[in-house]
């Protein structure tokens, strides 16, 4: 109970003046509330769509169906530079780090793009799929040395995460036709990236889904060309 010297009339207006105050100070809380509210409702939702959209697109990766036979170039799509711009240098050739080597005059040699972490992910995540490399490059016992000393991110070399290699002089088709034999896998299930526009117009006469990729193994090149190539089927 209240209690003042001036009286129980004097006592109850402090009391309702305090309580004006504290009426008066409501709406401030209450618009604070609602903007607050109305925030984390919408970054709350924000969040649901952008976990959603995530979610959808894994799955759709994980269900969609996937090439038999990935096939690759090396020089200019998944290194650069090619091997003969290293005459003069070349073997052997020094580890960096995982995805820069060396060679004896100290140029570098660098994967290009997302290669290493490509061939990380078929190896996990596609268990019925198969790499091959289809190269002519100038130097192919250089090319040998650098998949052994090149690793993916997971700490692999690259030589390691591949299953057939057709590298020598030849119009690609013929490198197509030897891994078709190869692995009974049909041309229709496999694709092939290539910095060279000849190679992919010759490769996909006979066939195979052929993505050029001027700039190398690229996400973007990657993510597009398995979409490509899921779309003929």
């Amino acid at each position: 109970r209240l209690t003042d010297d001036r009286g129980p009339a004097v006592a109850g207006t402090v009391l309702k003046r305090g309580q004006n105050k504290q009426l008066a100070a409501f709406p401030f809380l209450l618009t604070w509330l609602l903007g607050y509210s109305k925030f984390s409702t919408i970054r709350s939702l924000s969040r649901i769509l952008h976990l959603g959209a995530v979610s959808s697109g894994l799955s759709m990766m994980t269900t969609a169906p996937k090439p038999k036979l990935v096939a690759f170039d090396l020089d200019g799509t998944i290194w650069s530079p090619d091997m003969y711009m290293l005459w003069g240098g070349g073997s052997p050739f020094k580890f960096v780090n995982n995805e820069e080597l060396r060679d004896c005059s100290g140029a570098k040699v660098k994967l290009l793009g997302i290669s290493g972490e490509i061939l990380d992910t078929i190896a996990t995540d596609w268990q019925d799929t198969k790499v091959a490399w289809v190269s002519c490059t100038d130097e192919p016992t250089w090319a040998d040395e650098c998949m052994k000393k090149f690793k993916t991110p997971m700490g692999i070399p690259l030589v390691e995460r591949v299953d057939e290699q057709c590298i020598y002089k030849a119009n690609k088709q013929t490198h197509f036709r030897e891994l078709q034999k190869r692995t009974g896998i049909a041309f229709e299930d496999m694709i092939f990236f290539d910095n060279e526009r000849g190679n992919i117009i010759s490769v996909e006469q006979i066939g195979v889904c052929s993505i050029y990729c001027p700039n190398g193994m690229t996400r973007k090149i990657w993510e597009s060309g398995i979409k490509t190539w899921s779309s003929t089927k």
